[in-house]
């Protein structure tokens, strides 16, 4: 199994049992979330506990739902931007993430990150803002959006910004 770790934090924020798919020039990488039900789930096997003298304890109807994706890595949600703020997050990103990327790396993100943060700015009212379990402000940001009317979310990743780990 392939972990993908925030370069900067080391947060776990992605592993290859989602598959992605690159956009904006390789420079974004586009997963899909899917909702579901963690936590006890009824399940009825027949007996009736009540009408054979003993007592029916229940269950614990506690299950909730959640999106896949930020459940397993632990992303916590943050406030979201307007264009002026992301422009000024995106600036002293870029500063801090170019300087761990080798100069073959640091040339194609020089080259089209501004195709990527355009992107992210067409999208931006729509955008739900997560960062890794560490919550460090120097981390990775990780988008979610629905795409026209989905009812799952789709996971927005800096590509540069992961570090591949062997599990």
């Amino acid at each position: 199994m392939l972990v993908y770790k925030d370069f900067l934090t080391g947060d776990e924020l992605l592993s290859d049992s989602f598959p992605y798919r690159e956009i904006e020039n390789g420079m974004l990488w586009e997963v899909s979330g899917k909702w579901v039900v963690q936590g006890a789930i009824e399940v009825d096997i027949g007996a009736n506990p009540s009408a054979e003298g003993g007592e029916d304890e229940g269950v614990d109807d506690q299950a909730t739902k959640v999106v896949d994706i930020v459940d397993t890595f632990r992303l916590q949600e943050q406030p979201g931007f307007d264009k002026k703020q992301f422009l000024v997050f995106m600036k002293r990103y870029i500063k801090l993430l170019i300087q761990k990327l080798d100069e073959e790396k640091q040339n194609l993100l020089k080259k089209h990150i501004e195709g990527a943060t355009k992107f992210l700015l067409s999208k931006i009212k729509d955008l739900q803002f997560f960062v890794g379990e560490s919550m460090h402000d120097d981390g990775s940001l990780v988008f979610a959006y629905y795409k026209d009317g989905a009812t799952d979310p789709t996971f927005l990743y800096f590509a540069y910004a992961l570090q591949e780990m062997k599990c």
